[in-house]
């Protein structure tokens, strides 16, 4: 499998091959080659349809029947790669040659790649592409660059102070704890504090302790688990209880979710009723929804386990069997390579849950967790002792 896009004739090419056919998409305007103009450009697909977009002008290749994963476990390459004879026959349009020019701002899977000196593995005959200290993105949140003798300076817009702009007026005089990120409300020309776990309080400055997490929105708990390398992954199993009065969240996501072959075991809320989706890596299964009845949003405690064995997948709620399925009966993948990461209620700040989970699941979680085990440990995890934030004391009360 692959997916290159390159430059062939003044025209940008697409094209990928998941491991039956190879599809190439190609724009219909060139690219100047004057040296002096960036273009923005994306490319990529949903299953076996790919788009490309050349300054706002896109053509997408529709979808016929095949293969829709994308299987490829190798490094990412930039501009050429290491021996021209690795380059798929089919990926290019004549002899593989090296990209000659300027690229910035790649973004996979809304990640951004850091180009820079350290943060890649490797790379050869690279240069600054601007020339000067202010290069790309010196100047946080559309500040402007200029160059000076001593370095370079920004010119912030009017909401943003600092060096690089990277600071907002509203949180210059903060009064967050040093455990707290500051969050700022521009329409209410003020802040508010995210509490790291274990905090609580306006400013965050009080110290708490917890057996039952209280997730209010825009909250997280990630764990990683010790266990991990020890793991039996074609035998996993997870257990917890939770509560909410919410139609809609996740309430935990056993997997590094990062990009899309990341294996992933989710268990959330969608429509008022439980659902279960697993992907062992060939692709995402189809999601696996209790619907006899809608019992999860009643503010009473629930108890959800979910036992992965290979590729048959059993579903828990309050002790009842509520889903079995054999997802894959091929057996092709049957190991859950969660990469010792769990989350639960949400993902980082500024992660979106739709976004993350492509949909799959709407919001984050609103509610209560507690009693979280992991396969046959005979401990519970420990949350306290995760990293996370906005999360407080639900022993108590509301």
């Amino acid at each position: 499998d692959f997916l290159c896009i390159s430059l062939v004739n003044g025209f940008i090419q697409l094209r990928y091959n998941l491991g039956d056919k190879t599809v190439i998409l190609q724009t219909f305007q060139k690219v100047h080659a004057n040296g002096n103009t960036w273009h923005s450009l994306k490319a990529g697909r949903a299953g076996n349809e790919g788009y490309l977009d050349l300054d706002g002008i896109n053509i997408t290749q529709k979808a016929s029947p095949g293969m829709n994963v994308l299987d490829t476990h190798t490094d990412f390459f930039v501009g050429g790669v290491s021996s021209l004879n690795l380059v798929n026959s089919m990926a290019v349009e004549n002899e593989p040659t090296s990209f000659t020019g300027c690229v910035r701002e790649i973004v996979i899977n809304n990640r951004e790649l850091k180009l820079t000196v350290t943060d890649p593995k490797g790379g050869a005959n690279i240069g600054d592409c601007d020339g000067t200290v202010c290069g790309y993105t010196v100047c946080k949140n559309n500040g402007t660059c200029q160059v000076e003798n001593s370095g370079f300076s920004c010119s912030c817009p009017q909401e943003w102070i600092g060096s690089t702009c990277e600071q907002s007026i509203h949180c210059s005089q903060n009064r967050c704890g040093s455990q707290a990120l500051c969050i700022p409300q521009p329409t209410s020309f003020s802040y508010i504090c995210a509490c790291a776990l274990g905090w609580s309080g306006k400013y965050c400055d009080s110290k708490i302790e917890f057996f039952i997490a209280k997730f209010v929105g825009n909250s997280y708990i990630k764990y990683t688990d010790p266990y991990y390398g020890k793991r039996d992954l074609q035998h996993s199993r997870i257990s917890l209880n939770f509560t909410t009065n919410q139609t809609e969240g996740l309430i935990a996501w056993m997997g590094k979710g990062e990009d899309e072959d990341n294996d992933f075991l989710a268990i959330g809320l969608a429509n008022g009723t439980l659902k279960v989706v697993i992907n062992l890596g060939e692709r995402i299964s189809v999601p696996l929804i209790h619907s006899k009845y809608s019992t999860c949003c009643d503010e009473r405690w629930h108890f959800v386990t979910v036992v992965q064995n290979q590729t048959c997948i059993k579903v828990y709620l309050d002790e009842e069997l509520i889903l079995f399925e054999d997802i894959d009966p091929q057996r092709k993948y049957t190991a859950l390579n969660y990469g010792g990461i769990c989350y639960f209620g949400g993902f980082e700040i500024g992660r979106k849950v739709n976004i993350v989970t492509t949909g799959l699941f709407q919001k984050e979680f609103i509610g209560k967790i507690k009693d979280v085990v992991l396969f046959q440990d005979s401990k519970k995890i420990q949350l306290m002792k995760a990293e996370g934030y906005n999360v407080y004391n639900g022993n108590y009360g509301n």
